[in-house]
């Protein structure tokens, strides 16, 4: 079957060892998209200096227009709107059931098509179903229609029916702390490692992933594990709440893009505002790594004798900190420009889920064209999944699709403004009060506007072999 190297039980043994070895250091450092990265992106043809204070001008400037609504009722009229269709619970249950089954049907195909599949990337359909159709189609569904993934998630399906009750209770002291932490690991293990390359080492991670994740559920129980520590279910539950649908009280609820962010403890603790802000931060820095600036800088310091692996880890670890510290600043920041008595806590929470339409339209400027482009690839997969398709095509997206990704970029922001203005006006009685409130956070969103404008603007290349 396929073109694969060697006989079918030799694969199984290094999918076996790739598994029991999924954390051991490795010297190389590939570029996270490897042999699946999108076509080159030329750099932009404008000064650099006149393209980043634009994009920061046009944050400001959405600021401004936002602060002349203040009208309360205006504000409630928008963020309340709903339409309601009514569905049955049995049809919702029946559907979740169906989603599951078919997640779990997936699962198993990623671990035997990364086994018994061709060996080349953009021909296995593991790689092309992982990178493809969740990572990058999936994600865009759930923001875009709901969280479609909480039935879907097979490690939820098998999680619920092994260990539901769990055999002990999750440490509530320990919060989301272990998916934050997981989130950051699981971008440096897509960074660092041919994951996206190897097909083998990709069912290594997906069957060491699985083992983990469906142990957790057993030991804590299910709706333990996936409410505080699974990334993946957090991070899809949270693009879930920008998305304009969801299921209501009677079925399901159809509302405006993002309008359910203001939701009055969305957010709770300090934990799972770090989370979302470690999502705005890997969004930036998938692009990141793959700019040349980076491809430069990491030379440099692999040149003073640091290991790459620890160089990648570093920089993942402090832009983290270095985005949470700049929140955090604003955060406070919000409580003096307000003459505000409401805890830095209490604020921090309340206005940190106006950051997720940035990660948003940040993660659709990275991935809209790259998951176009290999459509036709993964949909050739899928009518042969253990040998390589007859004709292995990629999507060429024409040349004004080069502008999206600054649009979606900006549009993101603008959307995260509105948000923020609207929260401070459910926290703040007086509309001066309000508006004051929501200048430092405006200073960052321009700091994290520029940066992303900066990232998408520049070509992107292969990350170094170090």
């Amino acid at each position: 079957m396929g073109d694969g190297s060697g006989t079918a039980t030799e694969r199984i043994r290094r999918l076996l060892t790739l598994t029991a070895g999924l954390f051991a250091a490795t010297t190389v450092a590939s570029a996270h998209s490897g042999g699946l990265s999108a076509a080159q992106q030329d750099p932009i043809q404008i000064p650099l200096w006149l393209f980043l204070t634009t994009g920061g001008g046009v944050v400001g400037a959405s600021f401004l227009l936002s602060s002349f609504a203040t009208d309360r009722s205006l504000l409630d009229a928008v963020h309340g709107w709903r339409v309601e269709i009514p569905v049955s619970d049995e049809i919702l249950t029946w559907g979740r059931r169906l989603a599951g089954a078919f997640g779990v049907a997936v699962l198993s195909l990623v671990v035997v098509t990364s086994v018994f599949g061709p060996t080349q990337p953009t021909a296995n359909l593991a790689v092309l179903l992982v990178w493809a159709g969740w990572w990058a189609g999936l994600t865009m569904v759930v923001y875009l229609v709901g969280d479609v993934w909480q039935a879907v998630d097979p490690w939820r399906t098998l999680g619920r029916v092994l260990g539901r009750a769990g055999l002990r209770s999750y440490p509530e002291r320990v919060g989301a702390w272990p998916s934050v932490a997981g989130l950051l690991a699981l971008v440096w293990l897509e960074v660092v490692s041919p994951v996206a390359e190897d097909p083998l080492l990709l069912g290594s991670v997906v069957v060491g992933y699985t083992v983990v994740t469906v142990s957790g559920a057993v030991v804590f129980g299910a709706d333990a594990w996936f409410a505080h520590v699974d990334p993946i279910a957090r991070i899809y539950r949270y693009y879930g709440r920008v998305a304009p649908i969801r299921r209501g009280s009677d079925g399901l609820e159809i509302a405006l893009p993002a309008a359910r962010l203001t939701d009055h403890e969305f957010v709770d603790g300090f934990d799972e505002v770090a989370f979302v802000v470690a999502i705005l931060w890997v969004t930036t820095y998938d692009g990141l790594v793959s700019t040349p600036t980076w491809a430069g800088v990491t030379r440099w310091v692999v040149d003073l004798g640091v290991p790459p692996l620890l160089a990648y880890l570093g920089t993942l670890v402090a832009g983290f900190a270095l985005f949470l510290g700049i929140y955090r600043v604003a955060a406070a920041r919000v409580q003096r420009s307000a003459d505000s008595y409401l805890p830095v806590r209490r604020l921090s929470r309340a206005f940190v889920p106006s950051l997720l339409p940035i990660a948003v339209g940040y993660h659709l400027a990275h991935f809209l064209a790259y998951f176009l482009q290999l459509l036709p690839a993964l949909l050739a997969s899928l009518r042969h999944p253990f040998s390589v398709p007859p004709v292995l095509e990629v999507l060429v997206v024409p040349d004004w699709f080069g502008a999206l990704p600054i649009a979606f970029v900006l549009i993101g922001h603008l959307v995260a403004v509105w948000v923020a203005h609207a929260t401070a006006f459910d926290y703040f009685p007086h509309r001066v009060q309000a508006i004051r409130s929501q200048y430092p956070l405006v200073v960052a969103m321009v700091f994290y506007t520029m940066v992303s404008l900066w990232i998408v603007s520049r070509p992107s290349v292969p990350l170094p072999y170090l």
